[in-house]
């Protein structure tokens, strides 16, 4: 447990920096990597846009004042898990990292992505299914179990449990939005219909943690902050922030996915249509005709 900052306030937000020492070079590794297989893969540089900015709220999240102030205020943890398991993923899911990963493979890579994607393995843990049960349960354990305390006290379990929740959010993503090549693709209503259920999942605890006891209470209690909220109004700010903030967040993906299921709409309307007119010309080809639509003479005759 590390030792409480000085007290929290507009003036010291933007002065409130701190280096995560793994965080750090995490986000460097994996942005310089995903940077290296966009250049050998040769696909727009514009796909990087995302990707960026997905690993500049990541370093926000470690090492301005929500790194600083996670371990001391309930709202600032609950900003830091908002960001991590719904901003960050859905930035890096939009650069399509697997995308450009396996164009930069050549041939013999591509094979054995698309083979690794064709395992039972992949189908079932990268399922819309599995991956939204992950990011609704998560935040659910976290909270109302022994964990949010262990990680306020632990080190190690932090750095754990944040690397986790940008895990947890871009196989969630990944599975939903379908950028890139899945084991299996689904259709995009099915989306819509489980952003319901995490709707109500997020508000659900939302209330928990309004209406029910102090969670880590021991803990917060033995920082003695004597500044900022009381130990009941911070976690019902961050509670706001899990439940509003959440959905807030929520609203470009399903916008994204409001976009696709409309694209994948119109492209079943022109199979459909194609196949329609293949159908009519077909049957025109193949009607029958009368006996005198054979003879030359009294065809161009009567037309």
């Amino acid at each position: 447990m590390s030792s409480t900052p000085p007290p929290l306030d507009l003036g010291s937000v933007p002065t409130a920096w701190q280096v995560d020492v793994v965080t750090v070079p995490v986000v460097l590794l994996a942005v310089g990597a995903y940077l290296v297989c966009l250049r050998r893969s040769g696909l727009p540089w514009a796909r990087a846009v995302p990707g960026v900015a997905g690993g500049v709220v990541w370093l926000v999240s470690a090492c301005s004042f929500i790194g600083v102030y996670s371990d001391t205020l309930f709202w600032v943890r609950a900003l830091q898990v908002v960001l991590l398991l719904l901003v960050v993923p859905f930035c890096l899911a939009l650069a399509m990292p697997l995308t450009v990963i396996r164009a930069a493979l050549g041939p013999r890579g591509q094979e054995r992505v698309d083979a690794a994607l064709g395992t039972r393995f992949a189908r079932v843990s990268a399922s819309p299914v599995v991956t939204s049960a992950g990011v609704i349960v998560m935040p659910w354990l976290i909270y109302l179990t022994g964990w949010y305390p262990a990680m306020l006290r632990s080190d190690v379990l932090d750095v754990l449990t944040r690397l986790l929740l940008v895990l947890c959010g871009l196989g969630y993503f990944y599975a939903r939005l379908q950028l890139d090549p899945v084991p299996r693709r689904h259709a995009q209503s099915l989306t819509l219909l489980l952003s319901l259920a995490e709707t109500i999942g997020d508000g659900v605890l939302g209330v928990v943690l309004w209406q029910g006891p102090i969670v880590a209470a021991s803990y917060y209690e033995s920082l003695h902050r004597t500044w900022g909220p009381s130990i009941r109004t911070d976690q019902t700010i961050g509670a706001g922030i899990l439940w509003i903030l959440g959905d807030v967040i929520g609203l470009p993906f399903l916008l994204v996915v409001f976009s696709r299921f409309r694209a994948e709409e119109r492209l079943v309307e022109e199979v459909v249509d194609a196949r329609a007119e293949e159908s009519a010309r077909d049957s025109d080809e193949q009607a029958p005709t009368l006996w005198w639509q054979e003879h030359p003479e009294l065809r161009e005759r009567f037309r």
